[in-house]
Formats: C-alpha cells, structure tokens, sequence
C-alpha cells in the first residue's frame, strides 16, 4: 500500500502550512506518544497575528468562525508536521474546537466545521474523526477559535 502524500494534497488545494505558531506560555505546540500526536490549542495565527477577535455571535460571524477554524486547523497541522512530517500521519483521529460564544450562541458546531471539512478536503477518508466543540466565554488573546488535533501516525 503506497502512503498518499499529503504535502501534495495540500499544494493541489492550494494551501501550505504556516510556520510553527510560537507557544505563548509554558508549554510545547505538539508531541509525539507513541504512534499519536497530540497538539496543543492552536489559534488562528497568520504571520503571528490574530485576524480578528471577539465571541461567534457578537463580534464574529459563523462564516467568519469557520475560516478561522480553517487556520487554527492548519497551524495545529503545522505543529505536526513540525514533530513527525505532515506524510507520515495516517488519519486524524479527533478534533476539539474550543468556540468564544457571546451569550445564547448555540452553532460552535457549525463552527467547527470549518476544521472538519478542511480535514476531509486534505485527508479525505483518512480525516474523518471525532470531534468536540465546545462553547466558552473567553479564549487566549481574546481569539475567537482555538482547535487541538490528535493523529494517528505511522509507526517508525
């Protein structure tokens, strides 16, 4: 079986993965345990800034969110592919989206859904997985999205 080469899916789409968003406090922005890698909460980054900020249904609109899931979903693919190489991963096994939700905003999964289909458009079958996505009232640097991955990669 040929392992498909992610790195040329994501040029077909043209898309790439931005450089490794510096941790902004004590931690690391992926690690390997055994055949996973975890990431940390990416936010939307581009060249080390947020492109908005605010809560979904105040400030930030649901297609807004979804675009931002999309970054956030790439920087946490950045992180990866930082640890192990984006080719070496098998398939994504689940995704959290943490969502800044003014009060009464109830479509954080609409929202995700912005890194669940970036997923599959990369992936394809090898990017269904589970998935949370969570409200809550505040993020880090007041980000409007914050998305951690866990993927399967192969074994060495």
């Amino acid at each position: 079986m040929t392992q498909t080469s992610w790195t040329s899916t994501l040029k077909q789409l043209g898309l790439s993965l931005p450089p490794v968003a510096a941790p902004v406090a004590a931690y690391v922005p992926a690690t390997q345990v055994g055949t996973q890698v975890w990431t940390s909460g990416q936010l939307p980054f581009i060249a080390g800034e947020l492109p908005a900020t605010g809560q979904l249904g105040a400030e930030i609109t649901v297609a807004q969110g979804q675009e931002y899931a999309r970054i956030a979903t790439l920087n946490a693919l950045a992180a990866v592919a930082d640890v192990v190489g984006l080719d070496a991963i098998i398939r994504i096994i689940k995704v959290t989206g943490f969502v800044a939700s003014a009060p009464d905003f109830h479509e954080q999964p609409a929202v995700v859904n912005g890194a669940s289909q970036l997923l599959g458009e990369i992936f394809g079958e090898a990017g269904k997985h589970v998935r949370s996505a969570v409200g809550v009232a505040e993020l880090p640097l007041n980000s409007p999205v914050e998305v951690e991955l866990i993927v399967e990669i192969a074994a060495e």
